[in-house]
């Protein structure tokens, strides 16, 4: 079975016409498949939940996104008082437009024939195609960050900075993986990686870096468990919370238009892109022609499902939790899977052929080694006990040294972990006097 995959240098010939109607094609899909996904997560919530979700609007609730959409823009756009007008308005802008531009190096399908000319499922393809992604999606951040700090309130200001924090942590693991698919496929164009993919999917040949890929990307677009820069219980509505009308409806926008993006890249990097799952790739027409783009679209599908699923079923984690995940499991396994890979392919550029049996047995036992080292670190933190609480625990009085002032700088601070706050007496009240009363006749007494 020959398949005509397209050739990187013909990007760009295209009449412009053509070239105008696919951009349009990927903007229209990127505008339907949020509206489709945020009626899929409601009512998929509601199942897991035994509730009945959106069933009011349209038949079956259908039309409850566009509703709520319409609502949205006819709600009055409130501008706080303090904010920075220019950077405020724009914020909105700076986070939905850079998760649009993303789309344009996600292959849809193989080369077809529009009214005469053969082009590509694509709009445009770069050699560095997948650096174009993650460059253009850490533009994103921006928006939130600005936001945050536009805003003039202290809540947002601290979602905005953890947006930063989360960003930088979580886009290093996210580029290391990548890393691993470059040196495999060779490439870094987005479709020579899904020729590279014609008999294996990368899914199992780079098993820790499609792992590793799918935390960072729920890290990337601030998604439960890694909601964190707009946790409702500690942030109030975290980086958006003084926003309302359109700009607010911009920034659910730019939330799942990330989330299709991540999903888009993830299907090219990892699931063969727009090739047939097997066993349909027996099938000699099940890769060409228009039929591509259905297998494209169920995998994205696919993991916009998982998103969902993760939203209903795990807590939100505490920040020091994500960071410590972050920084001490995902990196270092990275760099460590960055090593093996490099080594199979000097191996390979070496014209030896073990290298499907030798990458996957590798990626079975990192896998391994991570899960002991997240159950290691898991049964440790159960098994502890702080120090304090031992004492208290055997009747001892808690040593000085894990006690602190929490007025001592002048402004009240939480304690850290091992410390603890004094706890100041109590002054027992009469039944039926006033405290104040109770004072009184205290310092009467002393007199």
């Amino acid at each position: 079975m020959s398949l005509e995959y397209p050739d990187p240098t013909l990007f760009g010939h295209d009449p412009w016409w053509l070239t105008l109607g696919k951009a349009l094609a990927v903007f229209v899909f990127l505008i339907l498949t949020p509206l489709i996904a945020i009626l899929a997560e409601r009512k998929v919530m509601a199942r897991m939940q035994m509730r009945i979700g959106p069933n009011r609007v349209g038949p079956g609730g259908m039309l409850q996104s566009l509703a709520d959409g319409v609502k949205l823009a006819l709600k009055e756009g409130i501008t706080p008082k303090g904010v920075d007008k220019p950077v405020y308005l724009l914020a909105p802008i700076i986070a939905a437009v850079p998760a649009f531009m993303a789309f344009a190096v996600i292959p849809f399908g193989p080369e077809v024939s529009i009214l005469g000319h053969r082009t590509a499922l694509q709009l445009t393809d770069l050699p560095v195609a997948v650096l174009y992604v993650l460059a253009v999606t850490s533009v994103g951040v921006y928006g939130i960050v600005l936001a945050g700090w536009a805003s003039g309130s202290t809540y947002p200001l601290l979602g905005g900075l953890r947006s930063t924090a989360q960003v930088i942590s979580y886009e290093i693991a996210m580029a290391l993986s990548f890393a691993a698919v470059f040196l495999h496929a060779g490439t870094m164009s987005t479709s020579g990686i899904v020729a590279a993919q014609d008999r294996i999917w990368y899914v199992f040949l780079l098993l820790p870096s499609f792992l590793i890929y799918v935390t960072s990307m729920v890290g990337e677009t601030n998604r439960a468990p890694f909601d964190l820069p707009e946790a409702e219980g500690e942030l109030v509505g975290g980086f958006h919370t003084e926003y309302s009308s359109l700009k607010f409806a911009m920034f659910m926008l730019a939330e799942y238009v990330n989330m299709v993006t991540v999903s888009a890249l993830a299907t090219t990097l990892f699931l063969g892109g727009w090739h047939a799952p097997w066993p349909l790739n027996m099938w000699d027409g099940a890769n060409s022609g228009w039929l591509p783009v259905l297998w494209f679209t169920l995998k994205v599908w696919g993991f916009l499902f998982v998103f969902i699923w993760l939203r209903g079923t795990l807590p939100r984690l505490r920040y020091d939790q994500f960071m410590n995940m972050g920084w001490k499991i995902l990196i270092p396994v990275s760099l460590v899977w960055i090593m093996i890979v490099a080594t199979e392919r000097a191996f390979r550029n070496e014209g030896y052929d073990f290298w499907p049996v030798a990458l996957v047995t590798a990626g079975v036992i990192l896998g391994l080694v991570v899960l002991a080292m997240l159950w290691n670190r898991l049964r440790r933190r159960q098994t502890r006990v702080p120090e304090h609480e031992a004492s208290r625990r055997a009747g001892e009085d808690v040593p000085a040294a894990s006690t602190f002032d929490p007025m001592a700088g002048g402004f009240p601070v939480p304690p850290l972990p091992g410390q603890r706050s004094p706890v100041p007496p109590r002054t027992p009240v009469t039944v039926g006097r006033s405290a104040g009363s109770a004072r009184m006749n205290r310092e009467d007494s002393d007199v």
